[in-house]
């Protein structure tokens, strides 16, 4: 559905070193960065981008809005979790764990990156994914 994600970040290094670090747990490469000093996370399916804005005011967060990653289990989403606070990530919402609502159970972990974008790493289990 999406060809790419492009949220704002006051620092692009330290919030790369951030996404680095989460997006490795999840079997990502490190993001590139270009010329224009964005960064650039590359999959077979699309890309995630970190940039200054481009107005020049300071990135700020969307209220209301969440990115979330797909974790192949609830370990990976801990680790993801984890790789996040010792990375400058902020906790957010409930601890890591299971979840059960209208859309089934669900495996959540929440962060707030360093420029205060809501991010998420979610699990389905099995019987959910059919």
């Amino acid at each position: 559905m999406f060809s790419h994600i492009m949220i704002g970040a006051n620092d692009v290094q330290e919030s790369k070193d951030f996404y680095d670090a989460i997006l490795g747990t999840m079997g990502h490469k490190p993001g590139v960065i270009d010329e224009k000093g964005r960064c650039f996370y590359f999959t077979k399916k699309g890309i995630f981008a970190l940039s200054k804005p481009i107005d020049g005011e300071s990135a700020c967060h969307g209220n209301g809005s969440t990115i979330g990653f797909s974790a192949e289990n609830p370990a990976m989403a801990d680790e993801w979790h984890a790789a996040g606070i010792a990375n400058g990530g902020t906790p957010c919402e409930d601890p890591p764990g299971l979840r059960t609502g209208n859309f089934g159970s669900l495996y959540l972990a929440y962060l707030r990156d360093p420029s205060g974008n809501k991010v998420c790493a979610l699990y389905r289990p099995r019987e959910e994914q059919d």
